[in-house]
């Protein structure tokens, strides 16, 4: 196959403005960076940050970069390797259908370090973070079709930081190419049909992907040479065709729950059945939830840890249906050991139906049948997850998902500050946005 540069999207990425962006695109910059905020902020919190923090102790250098949820700071590969581990850590983060994968959490940390790295304007960040989508996005399309099967986001981010940090430092399409072309080449491969049916912190591979993409912007720096990226090549050409009219961004879905997006129908299904029939969880007898294959490959064991609870299908919905939500607060390992949940599981059945099958991955719909105690049988209608893309949700959707997750760990006054802050002047400093996120007093 013949590859040729021919600098469309390098020149996409340098020459994108703000004032260019029509509405929806910006509010859904301003939407994804909340969004992001909120899942770094809930796993800071996590064993996986934690696991990340002593890694980059151990590896990276010390700097001035700070890491959101701690007041360690580190050099441009230490901060985004370590919120590459928490970005993740409760799959509370945007995901795209087509690509099956979270774009968002597999670029966020790189792009928050180099922001503070060029202490460069909050516009100048979001216009990186629009770039780092759509570029992000088109190449998991490429990548799909080149190997011909699923990889995890982690595969994407790398794409993604190279994209978003040499807008922030200015590179042009010559030296953007060849920084996207390092990236892109040596990106990590996830497999990401293991993330699902064995769940771990290898989970999408982001923090991998993340350090590769970091490590993207040294070797450039340091004279390393690519060779064309995978998008200069002539079968992959066309996912650029409609760079600058269609825009990715606004393709997004955001999750209410935390946990794998493949579990979201289900949990609204048994949810909104309930509260139509006046139900709560002593009155169940059994529920059988019909929804697509790939659901049904989700695991249904009791978990032992958190990350085995996200990407699992039955704890999700037992959770919901005893405690009313799956959030940080019922997926965190404290909560693992609930009697009432693993209880409910037992009473759970997942069942593949043709016709929903059919419909996936456009749509990823399931439908909940409740038996009672008493012999009643329940059945619901065909119920889609919340946060698609068809709802053209706005940032108070995205705010309300914040106050009501966040205020585990942070305060009341820090939770407004935060989303003051998202709403807030294009001309404040990076640095003084991610001081105000990360001060100390805002933390429980």
């Amino acid at each position: 196959m013949l590859y040729q540069s021919d600098y469309k999207l390098e020149n996409y990425i340098i020459g994108l403005k703000w004032e260019d962006m029509p509405e929806d695109v910006r509010e859904h910059a301003r939407m994804c960076f909340l969004d992001l905020i909120n899942a770094l902020v809930l796993g800071s919190r996590s064993a996986q940050f934690r696991a990340g923090l002593k890694a980059a102790e151990s590896v990276f250098a010390k700097g001035d970069l700070p890491v959101i949820g701690t007041d360690k700071t580190f050099n441009f590969a230490g901060a985004t390797s370590a919120m590459g581990h928490s970005s993740n850590a409760y799959d509370l983060d945007d995901g795209h259908k087509i690509i099956r994968a979270h774009p968002g959490t597999s670029f966020i940390g790189g792009l928050l370090a180099g922001a503070y790295e060029q202490n460069c304007t909050y516009k100048e960040f979001l216009e990186a973070l629009i770039v780092a989508y759509e570029a992000t996005i088109r190449f998991g399309e490429a990548v799909i079709d080149h190997y011909k099967y699923y990889h995890s986001s982690g595969s994407f981010g790398p794409f993604g930081i190279a994209a978003g940090v040499g807008k922030m430092r200015g590179y042009g399409k010559e030296r953007m190419n060849n920084l996207l072309a390092v990236a892109e080449f040596n990106a990590p491969l996830i497999p990401a049909g293991r993330s699902v049916e064995y769940p771990s912190m290898n989970k999408d591979g982001v923090a991998f992907g993340a350090i590769i993409g970091a490590m993207a912007l040294y070797e450039d720096a340091a004279g390393f040479v690519g060779n064309k990226h995978l998008l200069d090549g002539e079968d992959y050409k066309k996912y650029l065709d409609d760079l600058g009219e269609k825009y990715y961004i606004t393709e997004l879905y955001f999750k209410p729950y935390a946990g794998c997006r493949w579990g979201h129908p289900a949990i609204d299904a048994a949810k909104s059945l309930m509260a139509e029939n006046k139900v709560t969880a002593d009155d169940i007898e059994k529920v059988v939830i019909k929804t697509f294959y790939q659901a049904t490959r989700l695991s249904k064991i009791v978990p032992k840890t958190t990350d085995e609870a996200q990407y699992n299908i039955a704890f999700p919905v037992a959770s919901a249906i005893v405690r009313g939500d799956f959030g940080y607060e019922q997926a965190k390992d404290e909560a693992l050991n609930e009697p009432r949940v693993i209880e409910m599981m037992k009473r759970l059945s997942f069942e593949k139906d043709d016709e929903i099958d059919a419909m996936f991955p456009e749509h990823r719909c399931c439908r909940a049948e409740i038996t009672l105690k008493n012999g009643q049988v329940l059945k619901g209608k065909l119920c889609e997850p919340r946060g698609e893309p068809e709802e053209h949700i706005h940032l108070d959707w995205i705010e309300e998902k914040f106050s009501r997750m966040s205020k585990a760990v942070f305060t009341d006054n820090a939770i407004e500050e935060v989303k003051a802050l998202v709403r807030g002047p294009l001309d404040v400093k990076m640095r003084d946005v991610i001081n105000a996120i990360n001060k100390k007093e805002n933390w429980k």
